[in-house]
């Protein structure tokens, strides 16, 4: 499993011109396919008068899912090279949007991939890619004799609290970076009467 991946920082645009054909290029980070849903109902409704939208995306740590799509382009010709972007920059959770205004001259298949790969490189240029981790959601019970036990671990692998309840007993919800959940585990099943699952997704 990994525990790091990359993305980009913030959202950006781009642009190519080719032979009177303008492709203007769209990056966003994303974490879902409802956002991608969104974003490209955003974009067809402001460049309703484009020819083409075409796009690709990848989400996830592990790099599983990912999507192109050519919009009435030569099959292959767009949707692949805007991905081969995604790739080869080992980027993920990013959506890569190219819209392209005709401008009444055919490029050929072999013009139209490189216009595509180089509009949706010019976005990407134009943001940072950051190195994010990878977090396990961890729920702890335990009583309150166990608090400072517990507190020192919390302390020790420096983890993140997303939810706490302290009623009859106390129930915490904790973000562990992936690479120490192993030995964050190990650390709370050592206290007596404590609790420690992780949240599966």
């Amino acid at each position: 499993m990994t525990d790091l991946y990359k993305t980009i920082q913030t959202s950006s645009e781009g642009i190519y011109k080719e032979k009177g054909s303008k492709f203007l290029s769209f990056a966003y980070r994303v974490n879902s396919e409802e956002a991608i849903k969104q974003h490209l109902t955003t974009l067809k409704k402001e460049y309703h008068d484009a020819r083409h939208h075409c796009y690709a995306w990848r989400l996830e740590p592990e790099k599983t899912r990912y999507r192109v799509n050519d919009d009435g382009e030569p099959s292959g010709s767009a949707g692949r090279p805007i991905y081969g972007q995604i790739v080869s920059r080992e980027l993920t959770d990013l959506l890569l949007v190219v819209v392209r205004y005709f401008g009444g001259t055919l490029l050929g298949v072999g013009g139209l991939i490189n216009a595509y790969r180089s509009a949706a490189s010019d976005a990407l240029d134009r943001t940072s890619i950051i190195e994010c981790r990878v977090y396990d959601r961890l729920r702890l019970e335990f009583g309150y004799d166990r608090m400072n036990a517990v507190m020192k671990v919390i302390k020790d692998f420096q983890l993140d609290f997303e939810e706490q309840k302290f009623d009859m007993d106390c129930s915490l919800t904790l973000k562990s970076w992936r690479r120490q959940t192993e030995r964050v585990l190990d650390s709370f099943s050592k206290i007596t009467a404590c609790k420690i699952s992780v949240i599966e997704e």
